[in-house]
Order: C-alpha cells, then structure tokens, then sequence
C-alpha cells in the first residue's frame, strides 16, 4: 500500500551486511563467535516471520479482541520458561517469574487502558504487552543471577548473622537490594538517557508509521513508565520469592556455583 514502509526481502539481507562484518573477524580473529552468530540471526527471522504470521491473524480487523488477550496470556509463562532456562541454579525461577510478570503486567495494563491512555485495540494490547514482557525478562534474569551470586559470595557473613540471632530477612537484605539495584540499573539508565543519547524502538517505529513526533514521544514515555513499573515488581517477586529457596529453617542453603 503507498505510504506504507517496506524493505522486502533484499532490504532484510541488506541489513546483514554489519553482521557479516562482524562473521568475518571473528574468523580472522579466531575469537568464535560466528557460529553464534548465525544462529541467533536466523533463530530471529524464524521467530519474527512466525510472530508476524501469527499478528496478522490476530490483528485482523475481522477478528476479537479475545485472541489479542489469549497471545498476552501465553507471553507471561513463556518468559517464565525462558527465564527457567537462562538461570538454572535458582529453583522455582519459572513460577515466581510468571506471577511478577501476571502481577507487573496487570497493573500497567489496566492503567494504560483501563485509565484510557491508549484505546483498548488488538494491534495497541499485543506490541505493549510484548515490550513490557520482554524488558521485564532481562530485568528478572540479572536479578536472578545477582541473587544466587551474592548468597554464595556472601554465605559466611550470612551464615554468622544468623547464628548471632539476625532475622532471616534482616541477614540477606543487603543481598536482596543489590541484586534487585543492578538487575533495573539498565532499565534505569534507558529511562534517564532516552531522547537524548538514543531513540527507542517504539519512538522510531511510530515515526517511520507518519505518526506526529510529539505524540510518538508522548506514547514512548509511556511505554516506559509501563516497562520499568512491571520490571521492578517482576523483579521483587523473582528476588523475594527466591531467597526463600535458599533460607531454610533458619538456616542458608549454600547456593550452586
């Protein structure tokens, strides 16, 4: 359609010209890291086409909003699963990363669309759950690692804060609030420098559509407020919830390495 913006299929390859760069002197360089390269180039336009095929359908005019609510619904274990797998040492990383995000998401969508900021639409529900869900995972995957790090790192200090009669809570809150701290610092940062040092995806991608540049920066900013709410509730849930794994009556259990 005019006015529409397409690359086609020769602009995509195109766009792989950096990465063959970047192929190539890893190869030159023996630094290995082609392969992966690779594989997360073609894991991606797998994952896109089918995500683009599967909205099509979704957003068509033709169809209820209940299918948009039904795709939001399967983000939330989905990113619990991914986050299981990104951190295995911390057990029940899965379930407490589904309740945050069920939690997180659910106060940002009613206020975005039970407050009537956005209109409550396939094509507005699906992108802006799908960019809080997806920020919210990388937050929960530091805060995860950071937490099982700082409970082995610092098992003897906690160790004899217990035996000297300190709470539970009182013994790791140091650890809690690092992990939680450097798990949103990037969050935080994108917040702080956006405009500025950067445009973010949702800004550029409302521009490139013919939307005013104004509003675009007033739906960006938005949309962040959304991401870094659900990101820091995700995040506590995922931190409360698995320091608990690790305190057993009374006592620390030593994290695995």
């Amino acid at each position: 359609m005019e006015g529409l913006l397409s690359i086609g299929a020769w602009g995509l390859v195109a766009s792989l010209v950096p990465v063959l760069v970047v192929a190539i002197v890893s190869v030159g360089s023996h630094l290995g890291i082609e392969r992966e390269l690779v594989v997360s180039v073609v894991r991606s336009i797998v994952q896109l086409l089918v995500a683009g095929w599967g909205l099509a359908l979704i957003l068509d005019g033709d169809r209820h909003l209940a299918w948009a609510w039904a795709w939001v619904a399967l983000m939330v274990p989905m990113s619990g699963e991914a986050a299981r797998r990104r951190e295995r040492r911390l057990p029940g990383l899965g379930l407490s990363t589904t309740i945050g995000g069920v939690l997180g998401l659910s106060v940002s969508l009613f206020t975005v669309f039970g407050l009537g900021i956005l209109p409550l639409e396939a094509k507005i529900l699906v992108p802006v759950a799908g960019m809080v869900v997806g920020n919210s995972l990388k937050v929960v995957v530091v805060a995860a690692t950071r937490l099982v790090d700082g409970l082995r790192d610092r098992a003897g200090e906690i160790e004899a804060m217990l035996s000297l009669g300190f709470r539970p809570n009182s013994a790791v809150r140091e650890v809690i609030t690092e992990a939680l701290r450097l798990a949103l610092r990037p969050q935080l940062e994108t917040t702080r420098s956006v405009g500025v040092v950067f445009l973010p995806g949702a800004l550029t991608g409302l521009i490139l559509a013919g939307v005013d540049p104004v509003d675009a920066a007033f739906i960006q900013a938005a949309i962040l407020f959304l991401i870094l709410g659900t990101a820091s509730v995700t995040g506590l849930v995922v931190v409360l919830a698995g320091v608990r794994r690790f305190l057993v009556d009374g006592r620390l259990v030593q994290p695995p390495n």
